[in-house]
């Protein structure tokens, strides 16, 4: 059987070869490499499409969240509440400027960030929560923007696994990034809009905010060699601009993709009983970033790994361990579902390019395995 991969990135490019290529070839005859106009046009037409007032492009995921944190300027020592069950970079970022993530569980059924668990950790040195829209889906943004309000908290968004996915409760509507005080996003090539290298963007309503972090991107300077702030130097280049710019019109198709891909996955592996699905919150959509599902035990979900991997069919384990539990962030702290799921989660591949071929593959090689 060919091999399967998470995400077919070769496919993915063929699909748009000829749009790709133009833009890239235009980029190459104008030579401006850095801040070419395709830098500007991409966050233009970004902002347009998430209904935000502002974009801006840095050079991956990571520095975006720095560059958020840094725009907000907070006092160093403060507290920020982040979910546990989540990817290294943001309390990375936070030790990094001297803040204190402080980690919190997140809910067993959507793997988001536990709202009443945020409650019970704000006190006087809280100054904001940092909701992880993980795996496609958006947290539970109504409730952490009236935390927050209360609270006198900022929020940012950290939608590096969500753009292009919307959260729609009964009086909060936007774009996965674009509800918070600031959001950013990564550009990494596996995800909903990937480059061909690393990129990043900040999204924000706030035009002082927008104004300090697209500073802060640039050695924190607006007119060249006047350096008003300490800031640095993270921007998109232009090729990658291009090629983003090349895509951007396709993205809703893209996520449709993948939707189309975690459907089938539901209706058929709903008939495992030994197979907890990805529970979809009716608050907004979901774009689907990965198709994550829960086994009973890390044995079996060793087991079903390793047996796909001998069929030639990749699997990946996000995340391996809690942040808590990692030795540069290690807290004593018990977070019980977040250390479950780390030993029982398993991210099966998705892309729209996955062919309804493939995925059967996929799915009657998990039948025959729980069958055995």
């Amino acid at each position: 059987m060919k091999g399967i991969q998470m995400v077919n990135l070769v496919s993915h490019y063929n699909r748009y070869k000829k749009l790709i290529d133009a833009r890239i070839n235009s980029v190459l005859e104008h030579g401006k490499f850095i801040q070419g106009p395709e830098v500007r046009e991409f966050e233009h037409e970004l902002a347009k499409f998430l209904g935000v007032n502002h974009v801006i492009t840095c050079g991956n995921g990571t520095d975006a969240l720095q560059i958020a944190f840094m725009a907000l300027n907070l006092k160093e020592g403060s507290e920020v509440i982040v979910p546990s069950f989540a990817y290294a970079a943001l309390p990375e970022v936070l030790l990094l400027l001297r803040l204190k993530p402080i980690f919190v569980d997140v809910n067993q059924d959507t793997f988001l960030i536990d709202i009443k668990k945020v409650e019970e950790k704000i006190t006087e040195k809280t100054v904001a929560i940092a909701p992880v829209h993980l795996f496609g889906q958006n947290a539970n943004m109504e409730a952490i923007v009236k935390i927050a309000k209360e609270n006198n908290l900022k929020i940012v968004e950290d939608a590096a696994q969500s753009l292009g996915s919307w959260y729609c409760s009964e009086n909060i509507h936007g774009a996965s990034g674009c509800i918070g005080d600031i959001g950013i996003t990564s550009f990494f090539p596996s995800k909903n809009l990937g480059c061909f290298g690393d990129g990043g963007a900040i999204f924000t309503n706030d035009s002082k905010l927008a104004e300090r972090a697209r500073k802060i991107s640039n050695h924190g300077q607006s007119k060249k060699y006047t350096h008003e702030i300490i800031g640095l130097n993270s921007r998109l280049d232009t090729m990658q601009a291009a090629i983003l710019l090349a895509k951007l019109p396709h993205l809703e198709s893209c996520i449709y993709g993948r939707v189309k891909v975690a459907e089938r996955y539901q209706s058929e592996l709903s008939k495992i009983s030994s197979i907890k699905l990805p529970k979809r919150d009716s608050n907004g959509t979901h774009s689907y970033h990965q198709y994550t599902i829960k086994l009973e035990n890390s044995i079996i979900r060793d087991n079903l790994a390793a047996y796909l991997h001998s069929k030639n069919i990749a699997s990946m384990i996000y995340y391996p361990l809690p942040l808590h539990r990692q030795k540069a962030y290690s807290v004593l702290i018990d977070l019980s579902v977040s250390e479950n799921l780390c030993s029982t989660v398993l991210s099966l591949p998705i892309c729209p390019e996955l062919t309804e071929v493939e995925q059967f593959e996929i799915i009657n090689e998990i039948k025959f395995f729980f069958n055995q």
